[in-house]
């Protein structure tokens, strides 16, 4: 497989720029078309629903503000991402919706290859950032690249620490990732905590998964380590560190608990203190 398309969140949030530029670069490497997503969603404060009253004239008059403003953003965010591609002379197109910003983010990402969004951003936070991650993970089906909120991170994939625990999405993460790691320069199979089983890991842990990357061309280098029981995530960040790789490659665990999203452990540590990108697959 290789990348053809990549969708890259676009916003008026101050580490747009970063994100649109790691999406620019993997879709330069790649020979990939770049898709620029922008949602407007007209989302009224509950205040605002309940100072309305009676009024319906008057909440209509504020969706209809806020519209406006919604897509007088969209149109500055345009502009600028016209510009980034003609400058950058790379094939891409503008995709403008309107809806929640989970929802229309996770829907147009089954039709790329890749999606790049940010990591919430503690200084700004947003409960639609928080949802735009989980939503993608457990509902596009899609691989998801989440770019962390500080740093820069012009590039990456040239050195790609991969998470690897025998499951089902660490499987489907590795072979989401191919096409990146049958470019990079330097690929490190990290098993964290593994257990010799012949219904997992196999009699040397790594061993099998680093084979079959072999064959797709991937030369990779597998590691063990040791980590107590929690601080799994930590264990990766910290070797991720110390490489240095530019890229994470995990598979994303979570399941449904009462209609809320339950992140997994590591996950969950990924997605919250990651220092270098993460690509993540469900």
């Amino acid at each position: 497989m290789a990348l053809k398309d990549i969708l890259v969140h676009l916003d008026a949030s101050p580490r747009c720029q970063a994100r649109l530029a790691l999406a620019t670069a993997l879709a330069r490497r790649h020979g990939a078309h770049l898709v620029g997503l922008h949602v407007v969603d007209v989302a009224l404060p509950v205040m605002a629903m309940v100072d309305a009253g009676g009024g319906g004239l008057m909440l209509g008059q504020m969706i209809d503000r806020l519209r406006e403003d919604g897509l007088e953003a969209a149109r500055r965010v345009e502009a600028d991402f016209r510009e980034h591609l003609r400058r950058e002379a790379i094939p891409g197109e503008w995709r403008l919706v309107e809806g929640a910003v989970p929802e229309q983010v996770a829907l147009q990402a089954r039709y790329a290859d890749l999606a790049v969004v940010g990591q919430v951003d503690p200084d700004a936070p947003s409960t639609a950032a928080a949802l735009v991650v989980e939503h993608l993970l457990f509902s596009a089906g899609r691989p998801v690249l989440v770019v962390p909120h500080s740093g820069d991170f012009a590039d990456v994939g040239r050195r790609v620490l991969l998470g690897w625990n025998a499951s089902r999405e660490a499987t489907r993460a590795t072979h989401d990732a191919l096409p990146i790691l049958a470019a990079a320069e330097l690929v490190t199979v990290v098993a964290v905590n593994p257990a010799a089983a012949p219904d997992a890991h196999g009699a040397e842990p790594g061993a099998d998964i680093a084979l079959h990357l072999a064959r797709h061309g991937v030369t990779a280098q597998v590691e063990q380590a040791s980590a107590a029981k929690g601080a799994e995530g930590d264990a990766l960040l910290n070797r991720a560190a110390e490489l240095p790789a530019d890229l994470i490659v995990v598979g994303a665990y979570g399941h449904s608990r009462l209609r809320e999203l339950v992140l997994g452990g590591v996950t969950r540590t990924l997605l919250g203190a990651m220092t270098v990108p993460v690509l993540l697959s469900h």
